[in-house]
Protein backbone atom coordinates (compact mmCIF):
# COMPACT_ATOMS: atom_id res chain seq x y z
CA UNK A 1 0.00 0.00 0.00
CA UNK A 2 1.10 3.32 -0.78
CA UNK A 3 1.92 5.55 1.44
CA UNK A 4 2.32 8.99 0.37
CA UNK A 5 5.13 10.63 3.40
CA UNK A 6 7.08 7.75 2.03
CA UNK A 7 7.15 7.88 -0.90
CA UNK A 8 7.31 11.48 -1.28
CA UNK A 9 10.76 11.55 1.01
CA UNK A 10 12.17 8.48 -0.69
CA UNK A 11 11.63 10.04 -4.33
CA UNK A 12 13.63 13.63 -3.11
CA UNK A 13 16.35 11.87 -1.85
CA UNK A 14 16.59 8.95 -5.02
CA UNK A 15 16.22 12.43 -7.14
CA UNK A 16 19.12 14.05 -5.00
CA UNK A 17 21.42 10.95 -5.96
CA UNK A 18 20.93 10.83 -9.36
CA UNK A 19 21.09 14.57 -10.28
CA UNK A 20 22.94 16.11 -8.09
CA UNK A 21 23.87 19.37 -8.94
CA UNK A 22 23.30 19.29 -12.47
CA UNK A 23 20.34 20.45 -14.47
CA UNK A 24 17.35 19.13 -15.12
CA UNK A 25 14.53 19.65 -17.71
CA UNK A 26 10.54 18.45 -17.77
CA UNK A 27 7.74 17.86 -20.27
CA UNK A 28 5.27 19.69 -17.68
CA UNK A 29 1.84 19.29 -19.47
CA UNK A 30 -0.28 20.75 -16.80
CA UNK A 31 -1.75 17.18 -16.31
CA UNK A 32 -1.71 15.77 -12.47
CA UNK A 33 1.89 13.17 -13.76
CA UNK A 34 3.93 16.13 -14.99
CA UNK A 35 2.76 18.55 -12.34
CA UNK A 36 3.46 16.13 -9.87
CA UNK A 37 7.04 14.88 -10.96
CA UNK A 38 7.69 18.88 -11.70
CA UNK A 39 7.52 19.85 -7.84
CA UNK A 40 9.12 15.94 -6.64
CA UNK A 41 12.25 17.89 -8.93
CA UNK A 42 11.86 20.88 -7.75
CA UNK A 43 12.02 19.97 -4.35
CA UNK A 44 14.96 17.84 -4.81
CA UNK A 45 17.08 20.33 -6.92
CA UNK A 46 15.10 23.92 -6.90
CA UNK A 47 15.58 25.68 -9.47
CA UNK A 48 18.34 23.37 -11.18
CA UNK A 49 14.84 22.09 -12.95
CA UNK A 50 13.50 24.02 -15.85
CA UNK A 51 9.54 23.24 -16.44
CA UNK A 52 9.17 23.33 -20.39
CA UNK A 53 5.72 23.68 -21.58
CA UNK A 54 5.28 23.04 -25.34
CA UNK A 55 2.66 23.99 -27.37
CA UNK A 56 2.71 21.26 -29.89
CA UNK A 57 -0.31 22.57 -31.36
CA UNK A 58 -2.36 19.79 -30.31
CA UNK A 59 -4.00 21.05 -27.15
CA UNK A 60 -7.55 21.98 -25.73
CA UNK A 61 -9.23 25.47 -26.53
CA UNK A 62 -7.66 27.89 -23.67
CA UNK A 63 -4.85 25.11 -22.42
CA UNK A 64 -1.85 27.10 -23.54
CA UNK A 65 -3.26 29.81 -21.24
CA UNK A 66 -4.37 27.54 -18.43
CA UNK A 67 -1.11 26.42 -17.97
CA UNK A 68 0.59 28.58 -17.99
CA UNK A 69 -1.08 31.12 -15.65
CA UNK A 70 -1.09 27.92 -13.48
CA UNK A 71 2.64 27.29 -13.28
CA UNK A 72 4.46 30.83 -14.18
CA UNK A 73 5.37 31.72 -10.88
CA UNK A 74 5.21 28.11 -9.68
CA UNK A 75 8.02 26.77 -11.34
CA UNK A 76 11.27 27.60 -13.31
CA UNK A 77 9.03 27.77 -16.15
CA UNK A 78 9.38 28.14 -20.02
CA UNK A 79 7.08 28.35 -22.31
CA UNK A 80 8.12 26.93 -26.53
CA UNK A 81 5.39 27.23 -29.11
CA UNK A 82 6.39 24.36 -31.31
CA UNK A 83 3.35 23.71 -32.85
CA UNK A 84 4.03 24.43 -36.70
CA UNK A 85 7.19 22.04 -36.08
CA UNK A 86 5.00 19.44 -35.27
CA UNK A 87 2.10 19.98 -37.40
CA UNK A 88 4.49 19.68 -40.26
CA UNK A 89 5.92 16.59 -39.25
CA UNK A 90 2.24 15.19 -38.75
CA UNK A 91 1.29 16.28 -42.09
CA UNK A 92 -0.53 13.64 -44.27
CA UNK A 93 0.29 10.84 -41.47
CA UNK A 94 -3.25 8.62 -40.75
CA UNK A 95 -1.54 5.90 -39.10
CA UNK A 96 -2.46 6.71 -35.05
CA UNK A 97 0.49 4.79 -34.19
CA UNK A 98 2.87 6.60 -36.73
CA UNK A 99 1.66 9.82 -35.28
CA UNK A 100 2.21 8.49 -31.56
CA UNK A 101 5.68 7.85 -33.13
CA UNK A 102 6.63 11.01 -34.92
CA UNK A 103 5.29 13.10 -31.79
CA UNK A 104 7.56 11.10 -29.18
CA UNK A 105 10.38 11.90 -31.79
CA UNK A 106 9.58 15.66 -32.12
CA UNK A 107 9.14 16.06 -28.21
CA UNK A 108 12.57 14.39 -27.80
CA UNK A 109 14.11 16.81 -30.23
CA UNK A 110 12.41 20.06 -28.85
CA UNK A 111 13.71 18.82 -25.64
CA UNK A 112 17.30 18.03 -26.54
CA UNK A 113 17.27 21.52 -28.21
CA UNK A 114 16.03 23.30 -25.01
CA UNK A 115 18.41 21.52 -22.91
CA UNK A 116 21.35 22.91 -25.49
CA UNK A 117 20.15 25.84 -24.00
CA UNK A 118 20.09 25.60 -20.19
CA UNK A 119 23.38 22.72 -20.12
CA UNK A 120 20.60 20.58 -18.89
CA UNK A 121 21.93 16.75 -18.85
CA UNK A 122 18.60 15.06 -17.58
CA UNK A 123 14.63 14.58 -19.26
CA UNK A 124 12.77 13.58 -16.29
CA UNK A 125 8.98 12.36 -17.51
CA UNK A 126 6.01 11.88 -16.26
CA UNK A 127 5.53 7.90 -17.12
CA UNK A 128 3.14 6.38 -14.83
CA UNK A 129 2.81 2.60 -14.77
CA UNK A 130 -0.14 2.12 -17.24
CA UNK A 131 1.77 3.91 -19.78
CA UNK A 132 4.65 1.32 -20.28
CA UNK A 133 2.65 -1.65 -18.99
CA UNK A 134 0.42 -0.56 -22.44
CA UNK A 135 3.62 -0.22 -24.50
CA UNK A 136 5.18 -3.14 -22.96
CA UNK A 137 2.05 -5.02 -24.13
CA UNK A 138 1.82 -3.74 -27.87
CA UNK A 139 -1.43 -1.92 -27.04
CA UNK A 140 0.24 1.30 -27.98
CA UNK A 141 3.21 3.14 -28.08
CA UNK A 142 3.33 6.12 -25.61
CA UNK A 143 5.07 9.40 -26.58
CA UNK A 144 7.25 9.13 -22.80
CA UNK A 145 9.09 6.32 -24.48
CA UNK A 146 9.24 6.75 -28.07
CA UNK A 147 12.83 7.57 -27.47
CA UNK A 148 15.60 8.10 -30.11
CA UNK A 149 18.39 6.13 -30.30
CA UNK A 150 22.28 8.86 -29.95
CA UNK A 151 19.74 11.21 -27.31
CA UNK A 152 21.89 12.64 -25.15
CA UNK A 153 19.46 13.35 -22.42
CA UNK A 154 19.50 10.89 -19.50
CA UNK A 155 15.75 10.04 -18.54
CA UNK A 156 14.35 10.43 -14.93
CA UNK A 157 11.21 9.03 -14.31
CA UNK A 158 10.09 9.43 -10.05
CA UNK A 159 6.52 7.97 -10.55
CA UNK A 160 7.34 5.17 -12.89
CA UNK A 161 5.51 2.37 -10.51
CA UNK A 162 2.65 4.36 -9.66
CA UNK A 163 -1.35 4.50 -10.94
CA UNK A 164 -3.06 7.45 -11.42
CA UNK A 165 -5.58 7.31 -8.31
CA UNK A 166 -2.07 7.00 -6.59
CA UNK A 167 -0.58 10.17 -8.52
CA UNK A 168 -3.52 12.23 -7.05
CA UNK A 169 -3.04 11.50 -3.30
CA UNK A 170 0.58 12.16 -3.97
CA UNK A 171 -0.39 15.40 -4.86
CA UNK A 172 -2.60 16.01 -2.72
CA UNK A 173 0.17 15.67 0.00
CA UNK A 174 2.60 18.15 -2.18
CA UNK A 175 -0.59 20.76 -1.67
CA UNK A 176 -0.72 21.00 -5.48
CA UNK A 177 -3.79 23.31 -6.72
CA UNK A 178 -7.41 20.75 -6.98
CA UNK A 179 -7.67 21.78 -10.66
CA UNK A 180 -4.13 20.17 -11.37
CA UNK A 181 -5.06 16.78 -9.24
CA UNK A 182 -8.64 16.15 -10.88
CA UNK A 183 -8.01 17.70 -14.13
CA UNK A 184 -8.71 15.61 -16.52
CA UNK A 185 -6.51 12.94 -18.04
CA UNK A 186 -5.10 14.00 -21.49
CA UNK A 187 -3.07 12.31 -23.88
CA UNK A 188 0.63 13.75 -24.78
CA UNK A 189 0.05 13.00 -28.40
CA UNK A 190 -3.23 15.28 -27.06
CA UNK A 191 -5.74 15.92 -30.24
CA UNK A 192 -3.95 14.02 -32.70
CA UNK A 193 -5.72 10.67 -31.35
CA UNK A 194 -8.78 12.04 -30.99
CA UNK A 195 -8.53 12.89 -34.77
CA UNK A 196 -8.94 9.85 -36.85
CA UNK A 197 -7.16 10.14 -39.87
CA UNK A 198 -4.45 12.96 -41.03
CA UNK A 199 -4.55 16.14 -39.23
CA UNK A 200 -5.15 19.69 -40.86
CA UNK A 201 -5.40 22.63 -38.43
CA UNK A 202 -9.83 22.63 -39.52
CA UNK A 203 -9.70 19.06 -38.34
CA UNK A 204 -7.96 20.13 -34.81
CA UNK A 205 -10.73 23.11 -34.57
CA UNK A 206 -13.52 21.36 -35.01
CA UNK A 207 -12.01 18.52 -32.67
CA UNK A 208 -11.18 21.49 -30.23
CA UNK A 209 -14.82 23.36 -30.21
CA UNK A 210 -16.43 20.02 -29.94
CA UNK A 211 -14.28 18.69 -27.05
CA UNK A 212 -15.21 22.51 -25.28
CA UNK A 213 -19.04 22.22 -25.89
CA UNK A 214 -18.57 18.19 -23.84
CA UNK A 215 -15.85 19.71 -21.12
CA UNK A 216 -18.89 22.70 -20.63
CA UNK A 217 -22.29 20.72 -20.57
CA UNK A 218 -20.56 18.16 -18.22
CA UNK A 219 -19.28 20.64 -15.96
CA UNK A 220 -22.96 22.47 -15.99
CA UNK A 221 -24.20 18.76 -15.04
CA UNK A 222 -21.84 18.41 -11.84
CA UNK A 223 -20.90 15.28 -13.01
CA UNK A 224 -17.54 16.40 -13.90
CA UNK A 225 -15.89 14.60 -11.01
CA UNK A 226 -17.63 11.33 -10.93
CA UNK A 227 -16.38 10.47 -14.37
CA UNK A 228 -12.70 9.68 -15.44
CA UNK A 229 -12.55 11.40 -18.93
CA UNK A 230 -15.14 12.68 -21.37
CA UNK A 231 -14.20 13.96 -24.45
CA UNK A 232 -15.48 14.57 -28.24
CA UNK A 233 -13.17 12.69 -31.40
CA UNK A 234 -13.52 13.64 -34.78
CA UNK A 235 -13.96 10.57 -37.32
CA UNK A 236 -13.22 10.28 -40.87
CA UNK A 237 -16.64 9.48 -41.29
CA UNK A 238 -19.03 11.77 -43.10
CA UNK A 239 -22.83 11.28 -43.13
CA UNK A 240 -25.64 13.44 -45.04
CA UNK A 241 -27.39 15.83 -42.39
CA UNK A 242 -30.28 18.59 -43.03
CA UNK A 243 -29.50 22.22 -41.62
CA UNK A 244 -31.50 25.24 -42.53
CA UNK A 245 -34.08 22.42 -44.51
CA UNK A 246 -31.09 21.96 -47.37
CA UNK A 247 -29.09 18.93 -47.11
CA UNK A 248 -25.73 19.18 -45.69
CA UNK A 249 -22.79 16.51 -45.99
CA UNK A 250 -20.57 16.78 -42.92
CA UNK A 251 -18.60 14.82 -40.16
CA UNK A 252 -19.66 12.23 -37.53
CA UNK A 253 -18.10 13.39 -34.07
CA UNK A 254 -18.43 10.54 -31.41
CA UNK A 255 -18.74 11.26 -27.82
CA UNK A 256 -16.64 9.31 -25.32
CA UNK A 257 -17.61 9.26 -21.81
CA UNK A 258 -16.31 6.74 -18.97
CA UNK A 259 -15.23 5.69 -15.32
CA UNK A 260 -11.70 4.47 -14.35
CA UNK A 261 -9.78 4.16 -11.49
CA UNK A 262 -6.17 3.43 -12.82
CA UNK A 263 -6.31 3.36 -16.39
CA UNK A 264 -5.71 0.10 -16.81
CA UNK A 265 -9.83 -0.77 -17.21
CA UNK A 266 -12.44 1.82 -17.83
CA UNK A 267 -16.47 1.37 -18.92
CA UNK A 268 -19.22 3.34 -19.75
CA UNK A 269 -21.32 4.91 -16.76
CA UNK A 270 -24.72 5.73 -17.15
CA UNK A 271 -25.41 8.93 -18.55
CA UNK A 272 -27.91 11.69 -17.85
CA UNK A 273 -30.17 10.74 -21.21
CA UNK A 274 -30.60 15.00 -21.50
CA UNK A 275 -26.48 15.38 -20.76
CA UNK A 276 -26.24 13.52 -24.49
CA UNK A 277 -28.99 15.08 -26.30
CA UNK A 278 -28.23 18.27 -25.14
CA UNK A 279 -24.25 17.65 -26.00
CA UNK A 280 -25.32 16.42 -29.57
CA UNK A 281 -27.80 19.22 -30.17
CA UNK A 282 -25.08 21.98 -29.22
CA UNK A 283 -22.44 20.16 -31.60
CA UNK A 284 -24.44 20.22 -34.72
CA UNK A 285 -26.13 23.36 -34.08
CA UNK A 286 -22.34 24.83 -33.55
CA UNK A 287 -20.29 22.86 -35.08
CA UNK A 288 -21.08 23.59 -38.81
CA UNK A 289 -18.62 20.74 -40.00
CA UNK A 290 -20.77 18.09 -38.32
CA UNK A 291 -23.79 16.74 -39.06
CA UNK A 292 -24.21 13.44 -36.69
CA UNK A 293 -23.03 12.97 -32.82
CA UNK A 294 -22.62 9.16 -31.90
CA UNK A 295 -21.77 7.74 -28.00
CA UNK A 296 -19.55 5.24 -27.97
CA UNK A 297 -20.49 2.48 -25.17
CA UNK A 298 -17.51 0.04 -25.50
CA UNK A 299 -15.71 -0.70 -21.69
CA UNK A 300 -11.48 -1.34 -21.91
CA UNK A 301 -11.17 -3.59 -22.74
CA UNK A 302 -11.72 -4.79 -25.23
CA UNK A 303 -11.50 -0.66 -26.35
CA UNK A 304 -8.94 1.64 -25.08
CA UNK A 305 -10.06 4.80 -23.70
CA UNK A 306 -8.65 6.88 -26.62
CA UNK A 307 -10.31 6.34 -30.39
CA UNK A 308 -6.57 6.23 -31.31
Amino acid sequence: MLVPEEFIEDAIQKIKEKIGDDKAIIALSGGVDSSVCSVLVQKAIENNLIAIFVNHGLLREGEVEEVTNTFKDRLNFNYVDASEEFLDALKGVEDPEEKRKIIGKVFIEVFEREAEKTDAKYLVQGTIAPDWIESEGKIKSHHNLALPSGMVLEVVEPIRDLYKDEVREIGLKLDLPEKVIYRQPFPGPGLAVRVIGDLTKEKLEICRKANKIVSDEVEKAGIDKEVWQYFAVLTDTKATGVKGDQRDFGYLVVLRIVNSVDAMTAYVPELPWQLVQKISKRITSEVSEVTHVALSISDKPPATIEFA
